[in-house]
């Protein structure tokens, strides 16, 4: 046990809990070191025990009897429906076992620690404003940090915070909260089954920025975790299960994760992929946008993009993920391996996106570096899942149509969390969409009207999709494209590419107009190629020149 932790518990607050056992109990508890201890065992016709860290000890050779039970109970809170009660302003927590008639025949002291500092592995996680969800055995410290989670966002940050508190675990008993939950705000829920129904009362009355939950365990509470996500409240929470792995394989909680169905793919398809006809795949946008196991106390793995990982899992590859760990006081942060993407799922008759990331990007002013640097720097290049929000637009729609389009992206709740936001052409100036999409740097796209057919077009062209072309051949025009705009940039050379089809030159153009270059067809079927050159040069343009790149038979829109 570290110095921090054996501080965590100032000696006052231990010894109430002390307080509450029988006499000859509580000088054997004294006389053990405060910060080791984690909760005192009393069972009817047993010796007492104490479990500290690593270790257990007994307290006495007496087996606990009734009346001990009956002194204990009559020290603390009300025992509750979930068979838990609490010691008014402190943390520490009492549980009951009880018979078939209802009796208690047992009891567990846990001691509740407000630890400040814990959470130093997970803070740029819980600024980001993304949903997190933590996961973890119980007695790995679920609790404590996500009582110091609450106590950083409304102290540190700032932000309106409120705790459903259901078994008074997170701010301890009695009608005032502990300190260690900060300015957070809390609200207790008076029967567990009532849980969900808090947690929505907390969006609707109390205008929340950020809502912690301890112990999402039922289909009712999940369900009303994506609605707190849906309405752009910051969701901070705990599940039952100690990997990502365990929650999918849930069929009442693997909703948090976007959830799972079984899909059957035709006989060309599994060849294809490889794969049997039938798989599991992912059936919808996850709730939480970052999924935290909890190894220890002082070892984290981070899973930052939840739907990529749970798309991996499904795929039966490795999940990877980013190991933090304490270490001296200093965190330490390893990538876990992870084997190479799994195959698109789309069909060939369906649009393909290139099997290389690259997603949409900003394209306001010309780069003059190369292609992959200026992806980093691009928040719509990174690598991964493009999160996109509906502005004025219809979300339902949008799903629908990514969908469709078999693209790498999933809709957000929050605007702030976008990378790209998709809106209606009389929305586009809202004031606090240009803003927040100036600060953040998402990429702002307009579309006529809420229709699919606009939706398609518009992101057919961000992602780099070219309908009814081979996957493979999509690759190869993607690459060839990519290296020849580096050669561009670099060297202020003009650079031929390859022949190709009609649709995949129209494909190789959008990306080279993302930054800046003229772009010129040459040749004849099946010749015809691109001419890529740098900004600024004279360009050679060509006899009966049709620009067929330029002018899209779809009409206007896009970047706004």
């Amino acid at each position: 046990m570290s110095a921090r932790d054996a501080l965590a518990v100032p000696a006052d607050d231990f010894q109430l809990l002390v307080g509450t056992l029988p006499e000859p109990l509580q000088a054997a508890v004294r006389q053990l070191p405060p910060g080791e201890v984690l909760e005192v065992v009393m069972d009817l016709g047993r010796p007492p025990e104490a479990r500290l860290t690593g270790r257990v000890m007994r307290l006495s050779d007496s087996p606990i009897t009734r009346k001990d039970l009956e002194h204990v109970l009559a020290q603390v809170g009300t025992v509750s429906e979930d068979n838990r009660a609490g010691i008014e302003r402190t943390l520490h927590r009492v549980s009951a076992i009880r018979n078939r008639q209802g009796k208690v025949v047992g009891l567990t002291l846990r001691v509740g620690r407000a630890i400040f500092g814990t959470i130093d592995m997970l803070k740029d996680l819980i600024a980001s404003g993304l949903n997190i969800l933590l996961l973890g055995r119980p007695g790995v410290g679920k609790t404590t940090k996500l009582r110091e989670v609450a106590r950083v966002l409304s102290d540190d940050i700032g932000k309106r915070v409120m705790v459903v508190d259901t078994s008074n675990e997170i701010g301890g008993d009695g009608d005032i909260p502990h300190p260690g939950i900060g300015g957070a705000r809390r609200m207790q829920v008076s029967r567990p089954d009532r849980q969900h129904d808090v947690m929505i009362e907390a969006v609707e009355n109390h205008m929340p920025e950020a809502i912690i939950v301890d112990e999402i365990g039922t289909s009712a509470e999940a369900s009303a975790a994506r609605t707190i996500a849906e309405r752009g409240v910051q969701l901070v929470a705990t599940a039952h299960g100690n990997t990502l792995e365990n929650l999918v394989l849930n069929p009442t909680l693997s909703d948090l994760v976007g959830g799972v169905h079984t899909v059957t793919l035709s006989d060309e398809e599994a060849r294809r992929r490889r794969t049997q006809k039938t798989i599991s795949e992912r059936r919808a946008p996850p709730t939480f946008d970052v999924v935290v196991e909890m190894v220890s106390r002082d070892e984290v793995l981070v899973h930052r993009d939840t739907a990529q990982a749970v798309d991996r899992l499904l795929a039966g590859e490795n999940v990877g993920g980013e190991r933090r760990q304490l270490v001296e006081g200093q965190m330490e942060v390893k990538e876990e391996p992870e084997s190479v993407a799994p195959l698109p799922t789309t069909r060939p008759s369906r649009p393909i996106r290139p099997g290389r990331a690259t997603p949409p990007g900003r394209a306001e002013a010309p780069s003059h570096e190369p292609v992959s640097a200026a992806a980093r720097r691009e928040p719509g290049l990174r690598q991964g899942t493009t999160r996109i929000y509906a502005h004025a637009a219809s979300r339902d729609l949008l799903e629908r149509v990514l969908r469709d389009i078999g693209a790498d992206a999933r809709v957000v709740g929050r605007l702030e969390n976008a990378d790209v936001v998709l809106t209606l052409r009389s929305r586009a100036n809202d004031p606090k969409l240009r803003k927040i999409a100036e600060k953040t740097g998402a990429r702002v796209l307009a579309i006529k009207r809420n229709s699919s057919s606009e939706m398609r077009r518009v992101l057919r062209d961000i992602f780099l999709i070219a309908e009814g072309v081979d996957e493979e051949q999509v690759r190869e025009a993607v690459l060839e494209a990519e290296h020849a705009i580096q050669r561009v940039l670099s060297e202020s050379v003009v650079v031929p590419l390859a022949p190709r089809p009609p649709r995949l030159r129209k494909l190789q153009h959008r990306l080279v107009s993302r930054y800046h270059l003229e772009t010129v067809s040459h040749g004849s079927e099946p010749q015809r190629h691109l001419i890529i050159y740098p900004l600024g040069a004279l360009v050679d343009m060509p006899r009966g020149h049709d620009h067929e790149l330029e002018a899209e038979e779809e009409g206007a829109g896009g970047l706004v």
